[in-house]
């Protein structure tokens, strides 16, 4: 879990919630701004496009939506300007050998 240096991120509490769930934390840099830029991006993209569309029952159904609108449409469909307009997936094809695909 990225985050940014804030008190709330570094509390007992908070990082023994994250060792329950299993999860590590990263936080930014002090004064680099441009840390958190691309997960704010990724997290507002999924804001608008699957967080605000609906009421969600259960947990299992959001966490399904938020699977399938990462692997459909994030990794498959949305080219990025970081990646020279490619989409994760024709990056990681491009960027890949061969053989380590095939792994």
């Amino acid at each position: 879990l990225h985050t940014d240096r804030g008190s709330q991120f570094r509390s007992r509490k908070f990082v023994h919630a994250l060792h329950q769930h299993h999860m590590t934390g990263s936080m930014g840099r002090v004064g680099a701004a441009g840390d958190n830029a691309a997960m704010e991006s990724f997290f507002g993209l999924l804001q608008n496009n699957v967080l605000d569309r609906r009421t969600w029952t259960t947990r299992q159904q959001l966490r399904t939506a938020i699977v399938t609108w990462i692997e459909r449409t994030y990794h498959r469909r949305r080219r990025q300007r970081t990646l020279s307009r490619l989409t994760p997936i024709e990056y990681e094809t491009t960027m890949t050998p061969p053989a380590s695909q095939a792994a």
